[in-house]
Parts: structure tokens; C-alpha cells; sequence
């Protein structure tokens, strides 16, 4: 008899997915002939390069279990990888994420903006990453969604693995010279990657670059982004456009949660065999794009559009 799979977390729907098929810890990833029901998506139109064990070096699977802290249960920590940075040899393991913002009673009961919370879970609902801004009072308040910020993505170790940093642009189409970037690092302040807004007149268009500035992917939401009754996908590229390869979406989470609160749920779905500092670009673009179009508090109403 065969075991049981695992169920996937909260906030998942891609039945094809396998958890009990994961690459054990140490092996590169291979990406399949399809991906996302596109035929050669994972193998044209752009360079990837899996982050994985030397050709040649065979390591055994590391039976690592996940650690519990407080009540949280932590994905199992992977060993180090050549050429990966640290903490990013998570990502190897990983073709989707959820990503959650955790509800501020602050917020809710006065207004009063404070900086955003998020935690980054794999399909097996266990942390990844625990994400949180770090923005003075004033400027949180005083700019809005549009303020500029730090970011910092910690582990289970506590270790500050990734860094991300938004200066103060703007991000309508009525400033073409100003649009929104946002920077990637990872310690010690090291860049791997930038989240550049290009302009167009209605819709909401991202390139993902390389340390490097060289464009990797790109990022295509729709022409009216409101989160009314169903998510909203913002598709993933590659450089052509010909061909998606993945998806930043934001989810659904019900009447009352989006109406009262700015506490937003995103899915990301990207190649398993992409560098990993580009996923880490990639889960910058989600947070570049919660800020831009979904975070909203009280009086300020969620934006639909580049047009605003």
C-alpha cells in the first residue's frame, strides 16, 4: 500500500502538484516538458539556471524534519548549496508559495497604519519565511500605500536572508519618468535582482531583472485590478511575451476580511528550475504589487488601475 499524500495548504489549487514528489534536499530541479499547461514554457524564451548540486557529485536525500517554534511548524532547513545564497536554498525546493499578511487589531480599530507582517508558506503549509517592513512611524502614515520601504525576509534561524527596498516613485502612467522599482539584496547588502514597473497607459506591466540589470521576465496584470468575488492574476512572462511561465495572484479571502482590512493572501507559481535569486525577485514583485494596487486602510480606497 502506498502512503497517504499530504493535503496541500490553505490557498492552493493546483491539483497537479505533488508534494510527495519534491526533490529531497541537494538535487537541482529539472523543470517538465509543460508547465501551467504551456508546451516548452519552462524551456524557451529565457535563460534559467538551476541552483543545484555540480554535475557529477551525487548527494544522498537528508531526511530533515520540520521544526516547531511557538506553535509554528518551519520548513526542514536544507544544507548549504555552491553558488547559492544563504538562506535562499529553500527556494530550490519550492515551485509555489503562499504568502499571508497577518491581520494588525491596530489597524482595524483606529486606522492608525503600522508596519505590515507576512508570512511565507510552502504547499505543505509550513513557514517558509517570515516577512516584515520596516518604515518610520511618520512615513507610513503620511505617504500610505505609496510610502517607501524596507523589507526584510528572515528564516527559522532568525537569519536575515533577504532584503528589499522600495524608494519613494511614483506609479501612475501619468509619470513615465518616475515608475515604481524595487531593489532585491541579500546579505550583506549584496544585489541579486531589481523589480522595474514599465509604463503603459492601462495596464499594470513589471520587468524582473537580473543583478546585472539584464531582463529575465515579466509581469502582466489586468487593466482593472479589483478583488471582487474571485483573485486576480497577474501573469508571469517570459522576455518575449510569448509564453507564461508562471503567476502572482491575489486571492480571494471574503467580504469582510477585504472590506474592514488591508490583510491580503497572494500565490506565486513560478519554474522549479529558476535561478533562485529570481524567485526571491519574484517574491518582491508580490509585495511591490500589494503595496501598489491592494493596500488600503480605512479611508483610503484599494486603487483599480495605473491610471489613479
Amino acid at each position: 500500500l502506498s502512503a497517504p499524500k499530504p493535503d496541500l495548504a490553505p490557498g492552493f489549487s493546483n491539483v497537479n502538484y505533488v508534494p510527495g514528489n519534491q526533490v529531497p534536499y541537494g538535487y537541482p530541479q529539472h523543470v517538465p516538458g509543460t508547465y501551467q499547461g504551456v508546451p516548452g514554457a519552462g524551456s524557451s524564451g529565457f535563460q534559467v539556471q538551476a541552483m543545484g548540486v555540480p554535475a557529477g557529485h551525487s548527494v544522498p536525500p537528508i531526511l530533515n524534519q520540520p521544526t516547531v517554534k511557538e506553535g509554528t511548524i518551519w520548513m526542514p532547513v536544507p544544507p548549504p548549496i555552491p553558488n547559492c545564497p544563504p538562506g535562499l536554498e529553500y527556494l530550490t525546493q519550492i515551485d509555489q508559495i503562499l504568502i499571508h499578511q497577518q491581520i494588525e487589531l491596530l489597524e482595524i480599530l483606529t486606522g492608525f497604519e503600522t508596519n505590515n507582517k507576512y508570512e511565507i508558506k510552502n504547499t505543505l503549509g509550513q513557514r517558509v519565511y517570515f516577512a516584515a517592513e520596516d518604515t518610520e512611524c511618520c512615513t507610513r502614515n503620511c505617504c500610505g500605500p505609496s510610502r517607501p520601504f524596507t523589507l526584510r525576509i528572515i528564516d527559522n534561524l532568525g537569519h536575515e536572508v533577504i532584503t528589499l527596498q522600495r524608494p519613494l516613485r511614483c506609479s501612475s502612467c501619468c509619470f513615465p519618468c518616475c515608475l515604481q522599482e524595487l531593489e532585491v539584496h541579500t546579505p550583506p547588502g549584496t544585489p541579486v535582482g531589481y523589480v522595474v514597473q514599465n509604463w503603459h497607459p492601462c495596464l499594470p506591466k513589471f520587468t524582473i531583472q537580473d543583478e546585472k540589470r539584464m531582463d529575465i521576465l515579466k509581469i502582466t496584470g489586468p487593466c482593472v485590478v479589483c478583488s471582487c468575488w474571485e483573485d486576480i492574476n497577474f501573469e508571469v512572462k517570459s522576455v518575449d511575451e510569448t509564453c507564461t511561465v508562471g503567476r502572482i495572484s491575489k486571492q480571494w479571502t471574503g467580504f469582510l476580511k477585504e472590506a474592514f482590512t488591508d490583510a491580503d493572501n497572494f500565490g506565486i507559481t513560478f519554474p522549479p528550475d529558476l535561478d533562485v535569486k529570481m524567485k526571491a525577485v519574484m517574491i518582491g514583485a508580490c509585495f511591490l504589487i500589494d503595496f501598489m494596487f491592494f493596500e488600503h486602510t480605512g479611508d483610503n480606497q484599494q486603487r483599480t488601475g495605473v491610471w489613479q
